[in-house]
């Protein structure tokens, strides 16, 4: 039996409660959306999570098989084929901040896989170079380098990654990611 109360809510008191949720709704990010498509929406979720487990199995073999962190084993495989490189040319090649390639550089050299030089003119220029434990780690790295969804991206068409570009824009402005996330490698948050 229910013990709810029969008695008419007033208008001004339903009119509050209302308002309160529907604020309560956009204010919060975990409501429950309004999808038109529950089961589109439950695909394309799926294709994320294979997508996202195919990136994470790989960051964690190449951990498991080389010792470092597949940011790290990126970073690695740039300086081995640019040797002499440096950190902003480390930023651009992996597509990362300058900040952030700095700290991975002194992850790699705490680890004394990579080693830094001043051998320019310019004494404040830092070039940077794989010691032989960092080539030992490049050897016993799964591929690719770069990680399995950088390396998928390279072999899609123009037009596909265009159409991506757009879609995943849609859907980043549904999460509204904080800015500082756009520059970092994927494992590395």
């Amino acid at each position: 039996m229910s013990t709810r109360s029969t008695k008419p809510v007033s208008a001004s008191v339903a009119k509050r409660t209302t308002k309160g949720a529907k604020a309560s709704r956009k204010a919060s990010p975990s409501s429950e959306p309004d999808s038109k498509h529950p089961e589109k929406a439950a695909r394309v979720l799926r294709r994320f999570r294979v997508i996202f487990n195919a990136v994470k199995n790989h960051f964690r073999s190449v951990e498991r098989k080389a010792g470092v962190t597949g940011a790290q084993l990126w970073a690695l495989s740039v300086i081995n084929s640019k040797p002499g490189a440096g950190v902003n040319e480390l930023a651009a090649a992996m597509d990362i901040h300058q900040s952030t390639a700095s700290n991975l550089v002194r992850a790699l050299v705490e680890s004394k896989t990579v080693v830094t030089a001043r051998e320019a003119d310019d004494r404040r220029f830092v070039q940077l170079y794989l010691t032989a434990k960092g080539q030992k780690a490049l050897a016993k790295a799964p591929g690719p380098f770069a990680g399995v969804l950088p390396d998928a991206l390279m072999h899609l068409d123009p037009q596909t990654l265009s159409r991506l570009e757009r879609d995943l824009e849609a859907v980043a402005q549904q999460i509204r990611p904080a800015a500082h996330g756009r520059n970092l490698p994927l494992g590395d948050s």
